[in-house]
């Protein structure tokens, strides 16, 4: 399933568990940022989901609840529920993300 969303494409891969009644669910993802990029456009990102992703490829500069961070290949980034952030793709090739969210 492919979610155009912000500007980008966003693949989820699979829904490995979903309680409707509970409204919890854990969802898997790629992402492909391509250089200069920003996520969202404009503005900030906000979801009801606890966000982990790993960086497989490439680089990312961003901002989350206030806070700046830098991430490159190998390394991961928690964005908690609710929380506001961006990023940008400050590298010179594509940053290519695997991404869960998770609702409790």
């Amino acid at each position: 399933m492919e979610i155009k969303k912000d500007g980008f494409d966003r693949k989820g891969l699979i829904t490995l568990y979903e309680d409707n009644e509970a409204r919890s669910s854990v969802q898997f993802g790629t992402v492909v940022i391509a250089p200069g990029e920003r996520v969202p456009n404009e503005g900030c990102s906000q979801h009801a989901e606890n966000e982990y992703s790993i960086i497989i490829k490439g680089e990312l500069e961003g901002e989350s609840g206030g806070v700046p961070y830098k991430v490159s290949a190998s390394n991961s980034t928690f964005i908690p529920a609710g929380e506001k952030h961006w990023a940008i793709n400050t590298g010179e090739q594509p940053c290519e993300i695997v991404w869960t969210l998770v609702r409790k």
